[in-house]
């Protein structure tokens, strides 16, 4: 299979991804989460903050509170047990139990892995794996290697002004058992909704971070020991108490540029045994084409990647209501944050709410990166639609957010519900219960004419970035929200009229009102 035939089959043609007779095989799943052995481990404190409110000051972070940020990014937060008696797959299951983490993940199976480079008091620098299961930091590489990451990030950053950096992989077997080679769209939503997470936790703890979604692969992979025929970082992401650091350029780059194989060169290489549990891990052949393909040997300029005029009917447009700047506790939201299945429960939304919601989540979400050439986003690669039902003052349809300037474009008048829910395959939500039905949009070409396959990847961590500061406001004024990629996507481009715009849908989100279901839950916290 080509490479742009398996991009097109994970969007249109979920079923070509998987074989006809896949059987998952639940008794030999890997653990959700990698476990280092024979290597020097810090312990970090359990004792995490129960609030996260307003922002702190900007100070450097000694162990105890960057544990407190690792664990508020991506820790073990609660043990859930749950019957589900709607569907029969998950019936032969039994009884499912689940570590669940702040930040969403398909299937909670969290193919993601969390590194962190330090340079920090009570800790020597170097490069360390964040353990989840134990909270604690694993040893892989002991020194200062300012230098060598710098210029695996093209020199993009003042290095001297980090005391550390992030970089988030993803481990190819921990979701492909189950979802065989459709879990490569799965790892890029998952890895966006973990950083849409940092970067809200960054900002309560008064840090000031950078998204890199390029480097050279093999020169980070090799800093970390990561084989990639198995696991590959996904994105970079240093941090800084200075705002103002990140895009300005060594001004020596043009000279300094490295390829891969030559930085490689100038660190030896280290391999450390790790436990995934699985006794027979299949091989996946078709993912590892796709990360090969995605790599990137030197950093050579890109073209800037212009932003996408959205143009829909100027007919119908709801201006909303100008809202204030939502805050919350972020600790608390987090904890209370809930995916409905057949919990939705179907009540009027008022136009504040909804305006709120859209508000917030296309506010939030400006970050740097280097995409766009120093500058924060302003939501260009990434948008809003969304099918509302029963919502106060605004008639039933299929809309455009518009988050410039602040108001809804109709795009298809009418209630959407059937349509949405026949093109559902499983029936585990009653859309006919929900009132604001989202879907983030991008381009269908999905950045390969400008980024290559590498730019596939950032489109949908772009897109699960979205999805996670969509359902962290939701969850604010007490909404629930439950992603869904089990969607008729050629339904909702016809739908939203997207073709047109040169747009299609990634991901489809119900958000709404909800009872929350019978299950037994318990916070992993002191």
């Amino acid at each position: 299979m080509s490479l742009e035939a398996f991009l097109h089959n994970l969007h249109y043609d979920i079923d070509k991804t998987k074989p006809p007779d896949l059987a998952v095989d639940w008794q030999d799943g890997p653990l959700a989460y990698k476990l280092y052995r024979g290597l020097p481990v810090v312990p970090l404190s359990p004792e995490v903050p129960l609030t996260l409110e307003g922002s702190e000051a900007r100070l450097l972070p000694d162990l105890r509170r960057m544990g407190h940020f690792l664990w508020y990014v991506f820790g073990l937060t609660q043990l859930s047990q749950a019957v589900f008696s709607s569907n029969s797959t998950m019936q032969a299951m039994g009884l499912l139990q689940l570590n669940r983490r702040f930040a969403p993940s398909g299937g909670a199976l969290y193919p993601n892995e969390l590194y962190v480079y330090l340079k920090i008091e009570d800790l020597p620098a170097g490069v360390y794996h964040y353990d989840v299961a134990h909270h604690r930091l694993v040893l892989l590489r002991e020194g200062n290697f300012d230098s060598y990451l710098a210029r695996a990030l093209g020199n993009r950053y003042d290095v001297s002004a980090c005391f550390g950096a992030v970089m988030v992989s993803s481990m190819f077997w921990k979701n492909f058992f189950k979802y065989n080679n459709f879990s490569y769209r799965l790892q890029g939503l998952d890895a966006g909704a973990l950083i849409g997470q940092l970067l809200e936790v960054a900002k309560r703890f008064g840090f000031a971070p950078g998204v890199h979604f390029r480097f050279l692969d093999r020169a980070v992979n090799h800093l970390l020991g990561v084989s990639e025929q198995e696991e590959s970082v996904y994105a970079v992401i240093p941090l800084s108490i200075e705002p103002g650091i990140y895009g300005a350029a060594n001004s020596n780059e043009t000279e300094e540029l490295v390829s891969a194989a030559e930085l490689c060169r100038k660190l030896r290489a280290v391999r450390h045994d790790h436990y995934v549990r699985s006794r027979r891990v299949k091989e996946f052949p078709l993912l590892i084409r796709m990360n090969e393909a995605s790599l990137l040997e030197s950093l050579r300029p890109i073209p800037q990647i212009r932003e996408k005029k959205i143009v829909h009917s100027e007919d119908s447009v709801i201006a909303l209501p100008r809202m204030n700047r939502l805050l919350y506790d972020l600790a608390a939201v987090s904890r209370k944050r809930y995916s409905p299945d057949s919990d939705f429960m179907m009540s009027k939304i008022s136009q504040e709410q909804l305006a709120l919601l859209l508000q917030e989540t296309t506010a939030s979400f400006r970050y740097w990166n280097d995409i766009d050439v120093g500058q924060e986003n302003a939501v260009s690669r990434v948008s809003l639609y969304v099918c509302l039902y029963n919502v106060e003052g605004i008639p039933e349809g299929a809309y455009y957010y518009d988050s410039d300037a602040h108001a809804l474009r109709l795009v298809r008048p009418g209630d959407h519900r059937l349509p949405l829910q026949r093109g559902m395959p499983s029936d585990n939500v009653n859309l006919f219960q929900v009132p604001l039905c989202f879907h983030i949009a991008g381009d269908k070409d999905h950045l390969t004419t400008t980024l290559g396959y590498r730019g596939y990847r950032i489109q949908q961590m772009e897109a699960g970035m979205l999805v996670q500061r969509l359902l962290l406001t939701a969850s604010a004024i007490g909404l629930g929200g439950h992603p869904l990629l089990g969607f008729d996507a050629r339904l909702c481009d016809e739908m939203y009229k997207m073709a047109s715009q040169g747009l299609t849908s990634l991901i489809q989100v119900p958000v709404g009102p909800y009872r929350r279901g019978p299950r037994l839950t318990g916070g992993l916290h002191s």
